[in-house]
């Protein structure tokens, strides 16, 4: 079944709870584990989500509801999905920065 989302350019965070057919609570909770969700805030501190928000909440909500993904999974499954590259440092990467350090710490010797 597709979720149809309504041609506006804010929602508030009731009509979003209603849209994906989840609590409030379950969205804010969202909010602060996928970072690609970031709601505007007014004055008085209300989120209003734009449309593309809604959508990545549609996402986050399949993954995890329907497709049984933990957090994380979806998290890696999210970054699968856009072809991003995951922020991993490889051991290869490691050795370099562990020698850049050793020289880094030769250079302050000489200096002191």
């Amino acid at each position: 079944m597709e979720t149809v989302i309504p041609e506006k350019a804010y929602f508030r965070i009731g009509e979003v709870s209603k849209i994906l057919g989840v609590e409030s609570y379950v969205i804010r909770y969202w909010e602060t584990e996928f970072k690609s969700v970031k709601p505007v805030r007014t004055r008085s501190a209300q989120r209003l989500y734009r449309k593309k928000d809604v959508q990545e909440l549609l996402t986050i909500r399949n993954l995890l509801y329907s497709q049984r993904f933990t957090i994380d999974g979806a998290k890696k499954q999210l970054v699968k999905m856009r072809g991003e590259v995951e922020p991993e440092i490889k051991v290869v990467d490691r050795e370099k920065l562990l020698l850049i350090k050793q020289e880094l710490q030769q250079i302050r010797n000489m200096i002191s």
